[in-house]
């Protein structure tokens, strides 16, 4: 192999200059503890240098991918190689989305002795090294990104433009009003960031075409009202605006509940000072963290963010959708549409499909054909109904928006689909196990509600149980019931126990090196140290924002959330706002590293209650500000790492985006705050007489939830002596779970499909119950095979192409559609004329069965005053 010189390496373009190990030159002199039976055999074939067979190298690289990974090879040294592979294996070695033959030549080329005795078989494994080096150095190790994500860039392009800004702003404010104000409304509209990426294409074209290019000089630097073509960039930068800024400040649902008279009744909730104080408060302490975490989230290669590849994929079909190869496909067919050909054939279909599951045929939505069989038998509808059911059904829907409802099947890797699906499927006999045995009493409740009922089998009436003040009230609780949960959401709470210990020992046995990694960085002073793939080498033309910087906007925003929760009489420590960034700071590497593998997030929402709730216990709304700084923190940072990720992917000026970010925040908070003031002041509002169906069942189910956990507190359900109290269990099975699989691979090298068991999705599957259950997860199981594993393998040239562009263009017309439909149609009431293809729903799918009759008088369970206060 032939290798450049150190003299001429140092003429070598940004892209292809030469690797230097994240882990230092110990790694090197570190000896890999792999035994000679851990070291699986390569056949012949799997060395075939230009093997199109699935695993092969052929089957994952596109051809020009592979042509310019062996230009770069030329550039690499033999002990440059060895470095590289070293390091992949510490990073991807139990990667299950890395491809495992890799790994296997890798580990027999770095420590197999005895392959240099067949001299050619030797020669095809350096080369294919030297190859597979070349694609992880200077593209990215994963398929899925060198689909979409180019490995060039021009840093002359612009982005931050005024017309970026100008177009950018605009969406912010619409989205923001529109979501903010229909978010009480039953039922909800949300405008995604993807309309705006998609109706911001068309504006700047033309801005572009009328707007004259008047220049003028701001502080120095001269200034364009029309800069040229309206570029990628700039179309990102607008993107990742309206990301940030079409979300709604989580502290409304404190403001709601805290201002309305049917709640808590506190007038000082409608002033605009403390509603912007709180807002802003959780609404920026999350960049802090975020920008603090780059190098554990944003920097490294293994972090994909694989929803951020269909933002990009749009982006790339809108911008260079006219650029065509064609492609080949299964049975020998040839793909010539372009990208945006593909993108607007399936966009429009999708667009007109999308009135029939949505407004006109509903029934394709909820697609329960198993229930019509035997409509009022409680056993067979409580294993198989859609809507009051498990959802067992093998074709439930017709919907893409329910397909997608759990995950893209398109975009996340397909080991998180699948293994959600088992956990899902498996966790199902838990279930029926806890109904069936009358657990907990839960067979005269329905099997699978996120509702909390109480003794006589209705909705548990918090108001019987608290003073007017909203305080716990014991001995009206006494005479009143105990609350209790459903089958479905008993198991939730059981597994997202053992999802928090989970999380910990899973980082610790697969990413303790990623993690390490990033802390050996965290103090040098130059940016991205030690990751050197091509990426992080282009956005070395552009200067950082400062780790200072972030901690700035961390301590303001902290500030801003004091000063809400002291200057008021919130009943609240101020110390609540400092529980919630120690709580991330805790959380967010692990959780964030997940989420960037797996596109999974393990969400804090149940802890930070569990952990406030004890903390506070008999003060609701003290406990409403624990479990919004507790949750939110984390939630923001890993958003907005996302998002920094994006503008990383794309080459944007970091410095561009954390202005973006904040700008749209900023922007964000104070139109909806201001939306949050005028919807206040309506009569009726969050009532059943509210004007414009704003009936407010969201928050509604923040206030029942909130009293649950602050009011009755956690104690009375999980501490000693509680009703629930064995479910505490789940953070010793969770913690043993990881392990259990780690040490299974170790022991069982050759078994490859333990590779493809990830505990943590695995784990995920029992908490994605109540309301929702499999008739949301399985349909997502067969397009990601096809996706995923069928067409990538085999046919990577066509799926690169059109994989995500399709993803998109279903995504993007779901929400137009969806957008349309009620703002045109169902607002002004206009409703599809009622018949059976709208009201399918009979039986127990109409109103939940239950395997028990409770007696109205006596009820069940221990009656009023024979149980714990």
């Amino acid at each position: 192999m032939a290798a450049l010189s150190n003299d001429a390496k140092g003429d070598l373009p940004v892209a292809i200059q030469p690797y230097t190990t994240p882990f230092e030159d110990t790694l090197m002199e570190e000896k890999k503890d792999f035994t000679k039976e851990e070291i699986v055999p390569v056949s012949p074939n799997e060395l075939g240098y230009l093997d199109d067979t699935p695993g092969g190298l052929l089957s994952r690289t596109t051809p020009q991918d592979l042509e310019e990974a062996e230009e770069y090879a030329k550039t690499l040294t033999l002990e440059e190689v060895r470095t590289i592979l070293t390091d992949a294996l510490k990073v991807h070695e139990h990667d299950p989305g890395f491809p495992l033959l890799v790994i296997r030549q890798a580990q027999k080329f770095l420590y197999d002795e005895e392959a240099q005795e067949d001299a050619e078989a030797y020669e095809t494994l350096t080369r294919l090294m030297f190859i597979e080096a070349a694609l992880i150095v200077n593209h990215s190790p994963y398929a899925e990104v060198r689909a979409v994500v180019p490995n060039k860039d021009d840093p002359a392009m612009p982005s931050s433009t005024i017309r970026a800004w100008t177009i950018s702003m605009l969406f912010v404010a619409a989205g923001a009003v529109i979501n903010q104000l229909f978010s009480v409304r039953q039922p909800s509209i949300t405008v995604a960031s993807n309309v705006a990426q998609l109706l911001s294409f068309p504006l700047g074209k033309l801005w572009e075409r009328w707007v004259p290019d008047w220049r003028f000089r701001f502080f120095g630097t001269e200034m364009s009202l029309n800069p040229g073509p309206f570029n990628r960039k700039e179309h990102m930068l607008i993107t990742i605006g309206a990301n940030v800024g079409f979300s709604t400040p989580y502290t409304d649902n404190i403001i709601w509940s805290q201002a309305l008279p049917q709640y808590y009744n506190q007038a000082y909730a409608k002033q605009f000072s403390y509603q912007i104080l709180v807002g802003l408060g959780t609404n920026f302490v999350g960049y802090g963290m975020a920008g603090l975490t780059r190098r554990f989230l944003v920097y490294p290669s293994y972090a994909v963010w694989p929803t951020s590849l269909v933002t990009i994929a749009l982006n790339e079909a809108l911008h260079s959708g006219t650029e065509n190869t064609t492609t080949r496909g299964p049975f020998n067919t040839l793909f010539k549409a372009s990208r945006m050909r593909a993108f607007v054939l399936f966009f429009s279909g999708m667009f007109v499909y999308f009135f029939l599951p949505n407004y006109m045929f509903t029934a394709l939505s909820a697609f329960n054909f198993m229930s019509w069989i035997a409509p009022t038998n409680s056993v067979y509808n409580n294993i198989t109904g859609f809507s009051n059911g498990l959802g067992l059904s093998p074709w439930p829907t017709f919907d893409w928006n329910i397909v997608t409802f759990m995950g893209d099947p398109l975009v996340l890797p397909a080991f998180n689909i699948i293994n959600s699906c088992v956990g899902m499927l498996c966790t199902m006999f838990m279930i029926l196990a806890i109904y069936y045995s009358n657990a907990y009493h839960t067979s005269y409740l329905p099997i699978n509600s996120n509702r909390t009922f109480d003794r006589y089998g209705g909705l548990y009436n918090v108001s019987r149980a608290i003073d007017s003040q909203g305080h716990f009230a014991k001995q009206e609780y006494m005479d009143y019931s105990q609350a209790y949960m459903a089958a479905g959401n008993v198991t939730v709470y059981f597994w997202f126990f053992a999802i928090y210990s989970a999380v910990v020992s899973y980082a610790f046995l697969y990413h303790r090196h990623e993690i390490a990694m990033g802390f050996s960085n965290v103090f040098r002073r130059k940016k991205a140290l030690g990751y050197k793939d091509v990426h992080n080498k282009l956005m070395q033309a552009y200067p950082e924002v400062s780790e200072w910087v972030y901690l700035g906007v961390l301590c303001v925003a902290a500030g801003c959330g004091i000063a809400g929760i002291a200057a008021w009489e919130t009943y609240t420590t101020p110390a609540v706002v400092i529980y919630g960034i120690i709580l991330c700071a805790v959380a967010v590497v692990p959780v964030g590293i997940i989420a960037s593998i797996t596109g999974l997030e393990v969400t804090l929402n149940v802890i930070a209650e569990f952990i406030g709730g004890a903390w506070v216990a008999g003060n609701a709304l003290a406990m409403n500000y624990f479990k919004s700084f507790g949750y939110v923190t984390c939630a923001h940072a890993l958003a907005f790492s996302k998002d920094l990720k994006l503008a990383h992917y794309v080459k944007i000026n970091p410095r561009h985006t954390f202005c973006m970010q904040i700008a749209a925040t900023l922007v964000s908070t104070f139109v909806c705050t201001a939306i949050l003031n005028f919807q206040i002041g309506l009569k009726d509002v969050c009532t059943p007489d509210a004007p414009f169906r704003f009936t407010c069942p969201g928050i509604n189910t923040f206030f029942t939830a909130a009293v649950f956990w602050g009011t009755l507190g956690p104690h009375k359900m999980f501490g000693p002596g509680g009703q629930y109290t064995e479910l505490l269990i789940g953070f010793p099975v969770g913690f043993v779970i990881p392990i259990i699989f780690y040490f299974a691979m170790k022991r069982f090298p050759r078994q490859s499909w333990l590779r493809q068991v990830h505990p943590i999705p695995l784990i995920a599957g029992g908490i994605a119950w109540a309301p929702y259950n499999l008739a949301y997860t399985l349909p997502a199981l067969p397009w990601s095979i096809l996706s995923m594993v069928y067409l990538k393998k085999r046919y990577l040239p066509l799926w690169s192409k059109y994989n995500y562009t399709i993803s998109a263009a279903l995504s993007s017309a779901i929400a137009l559609s969806g957008v349309l439909i009620f703002f045109a149609l169902q607002f002004p009431g206009a409703e599809f004329p009622e018949w059976w293809g709208n009201a399918a729903d009979t039986g127990c799918e109409a109103k939940a069965c239950r395997r028990f009759t409770v007696d109205p008088k006596l009820g069940f369970g221990p009656a009023p005053g024979e149980f714990p206060g």
